[in-house]
């Protein structure tokens, strides 16, 4: 397998700059871009399959979004919001330039994507929401509460590909040679006071705004992001696995009569969320970003 380039780009915070790392794939100076971005505790090389299949169409852009992969971590925990991140992105996207722009975004990434698409003068034209929309089930976000930020470490890569797995039951089907290629990214030599084997990628402080979310915040959000959501206009295609803790059937099949009315695809025997590693799953986003 080739292997992505990997760019760093200073964006602003607030208690200075942060380096935001991106990986690239294809031609550096394909004016049509396919910018890729990953879910919470996860990180760019997620998308190493799909980058692989689309790069001789697009240069494809992975970032590590701040506090995860090759990104600096934040000195003030309360900056890991979606907000920043936006800011983050247009940052990255007014250095490379794009001609044309089209987005996929798991999870997390996709509120990203969809938080940018609302705003007037976006340039995202063709917009992919991987098993994520306005209205997040509890059943998901408990479980991603249970483990984010937990101060583990593990001795070998198998230990720590067999715990990811784990707590990643919703990914779906994976042969070993895949999982593991999904986990070597997600972690760094366990450097703690002469620690040996690995840790986690990500800044654990990214649990801090995530814990904090009450209630009322939780209400206030839904709504605004389903305002976000209605206003976009470009085409949009939402990927749900069909057993997904945290996009549920109601607010898909709502995705697709309000809004952008997205085109809706669903995959058996996956949960939250697809890896868009599977033939099927990375032929889908394919037709759909390439159709005429």
């Amino acid at each position: 397998m080739t292997e992505p380039r990997l760019h760093h780009v200073p964006c602003l915070d607030t208690r200075g700059l942060h380096r935001l790392a991106w990986w690239e794939w294809g031609d550096a100076a394909n004016p049509k871009v396919l910018l890729c971005v990953h879910g919470l505790t996860r990180q760019g090389r997620d998308f190493d399959v799909l980058a692989q299949a689309l790069s001789s169409e697009y240069r494809v852009v992975c970032p590590d979004v701040v506090g995860r992969g090759e990104s600096d971590r934040l000195a003030d925990p309360m900056g890991y919001q979606i907000p920043a991140y936006v800011a983050d992105m247009v940052t990255l996207l007014a250095r490379l330039n794009a001609k044309t722009l089209h987005w996929v975004g798991t999870s997390m990434g996709g509120l990203i994507g969809m938080s940018l698409a609302s705003l007037p003068g976006s340039t995202i034209e063709r917009l992919v929401l991987n098993d994520i929309g306005p209205t997040l089930r509890a059943e998901g976000l408990n479980h991603i509460a249970s483990y984010l930020g937990a101060p583990i470490r593990w001795p070998s890569l198998d230990a720590a590909a067999d715990y990811l797995l784990s707590i990643s039951a919703g990914f779906g089907p994976h042969t070993r040679e895949q999982w593991l290629a999904l986990t070597k990214p997600m972690l760094r030599p366990n450097d703690d006071a002469g620690g040996t084997g690995f840790k986690p990628h990500y800044d654990p402080a990214i649990g801090i705004p995530f814990r904090a979310i009450t209630p009322e915040m939780a209400a206030a959000g839904e709504a605004a992001l389903w305002n976000a959501y209605d206003t976009i206009t470009c085409p949009t295609l939402l990927v749900r696995g069909a057993d997904s803790a945290l996009l549920d059937a109601p607010t898909a099949q709502a995705m697709t009569q309000r809004g952008p009315r997205a085109r809706l695809v669903e995959f058996a025997g996956v949960g939250h969320a697809p890896t868009l590693i599977a033939s099927d799953q990375v032929a889908a986003v394919r037709e759909f970003l390439l159709a005429p």
